[in-house]
């Protein structure tokens, strides 16, 4: 392709760089027009397409994402998505402001609270929708089968674990009698007889990283590898990863099915964590046809792509759930980058995107945007660029933070703004005013 790609640029034609929403339509605009050039019998090229047909792969992603984010803001095409706290159950005004902001869909992670602040906030967001006019859907996650630590128990006279300090990471819970060594339980123990001796194990979002140095009846052993040099504390409910490890693990775990009892009639999309093959929309299909039957309306389908796994079966999973009902992608940046690598996230990232763009499959653009606005009311000048290059999925999400509705505003002013420079991977090529930054269009 690449030879191919500069040995078209100077006859004016495309360099086949942007051609995912249209692939075959693309190829044979190329050829028709070589083909012309070349003076070929007009019989054995491709037919020249009209601008609908040329544009088709556009409308059906236009069309996709609408069914699941509904219609777009009458200013901006890429819709925001946030993650509800808890507040959001008892204050009604707190959600209210978030859809005049500028949210297009609401996040409830199923990990946390419990149905009556679910319903509630749910609530919350359908008056606002009354009250406002506007439209707001709502996707709830699943939490899915995520390996978290259990209870904590430090070594005598530690409070951080340092690079080269043993953790015993225990099937059952920590002895309390022993403070030989860090001892910590594992929310999964029946993961811990997949791992070998050599095999990474991150811990809490990848802030400490570790091998596993033996195995023991009781556990395995690890050794830190990676740690700041002041040392990392480690405390209950952390994540683990295990990059190196295929865990099998069912992608709806005994609370995910009961969690659905609720989710499959309350909302819109369901968020699906850690899917990784065909087997597991299968499953959540079958979960939800057992639920609702025949209904004609079913919630979208979210995928999660979390694991070096879910990145080589996306075709299948896009081909098996895209043709059964809504379906969208997110990118899981935090469990993903620990997974494969930090060095391979934006990689990965961009593969991701062109891919889901190709299939028509809208992708939703999340972990961490805006982080520290979010949370501490200033943003980081790299995380504002991340968030302009969000533009180029269909949804953007922020997560739960003190400044989380002031974030809401900085977002959309950045992915307005952006769309007249970018739409997807093409430069829109808008007149530069760098030098008036008053300048709005």
């Amino acid at each position: 392709m690449r030879p191919l790609q500069l040995a078209l640029k100077p006859w004016g034609l495309s360099s086949l760089g942007r051609i995912e929403a249209q692939v075959m339509a693309n190829l044979d605009a190329v050829i028709f027009t070589l083909g012309k050039v070349c003076g070929v019998d007009p019989a054995f090229l491709p037919s020249h397409l009209s601008v609908k047909k040329f544009f088709e792969g556009d409308r059906l992603l236009q069309s996709h994402t609408e069914d699941v984010f509904g219609k777009a803001a009458t200013h901006r095409q890429v819709r925001i998505m946030v993650t509800l706290p808890t507040i959001a159950a008892d204050d009604y005004q707190f959600v209210k402001n978030l859809l005049q902001r500028g949210t297009d869909c609401v996040r409830i992670n199923c990990a946390h609270d419990t149905i009556n602040e679910w319903k509630a906030a749910i609530a919350h967001v359908r008056q606002a929708e009354r009250e406002t006019g506007l439209s707001c859907k709502v996707l709830m996650d699943l939490g899915g089968p995520k390996p978290r630590l259990g209870e904590v128990v430090f070594a005598k006279g530690k409070q951080k674990l340092f690079k080269g300090d043993s953790l015993l990471l225990r099937r059952d819970p920590p002895k309390k009698d022993n403070f030989d060594e860090c001892q910590a339980s594992c929310s999964i123990p029946e993961i811990l007889n997949r791992l070998q001796v050599g095999a990474s194990v991150w811990i809490d979002d990848g802030h400490i990283g570790a091998i596993v140095e033996s195995i023991a009846l009781e556990g395995v052993r690890l050794k830190i590898t990676h740690a700041r040099s002041k040392g990392e504390k480690i405390r209950p409910d952390k994540g683990l990863n295990f990059p190196d490890t295929r865990l099998r693990l069912s992608s709806l775990t005994s609370k995910d099915r009961q969690d659905l009892d609720f989710v499959a009639t309350h909302a819109d999309a369901i968020g699906y964590s850690f899917v990784q093959e065909v087997a597991d929309i299968v499953l959540l299909q079958q979960e939800l046809k057992t639920r609702l039957g025949d209904r004609a309306f079913l919630p979208a389908i979210v995928a999660k792509i979390e694991t070096p796994e879910a990145i080589r079966n996306l075709p299948e999973l896009i081909v098996y759930a895209a043709g059964k009902q809504p379906f969208a992608v997110m990118i899981a940046r935090g469990d993903l980058a620990v997974e494969i690598g930090y060095q391979r996230l934006a990689e990965m990232q961009e593969e991701i995107l062109w891919l889901c763009e190709a299939a028509h499959v809208p992708v939703i653009w999340a972990t961490q945007v805006l982080e520290n606005l979010v949370k501490k009311g200033i943003p980081s000048r790299s995380e504002m660029t991340d968030a302009a290059m969000s533009e180029r999925a269909e949804c953007v999400m922020l997560n739960k933070g003190e400044y989380l509705a002031e974030a809401v505003t900085i977002l959309d002013d950045v992915l307005t703004r952006m769309q007249t420079h970018q739409s997807k991977k093409t430069p829109q090529l808008r007149a530069l005013n760098s030098w008036n930054l008053f300048e709005s269009n």
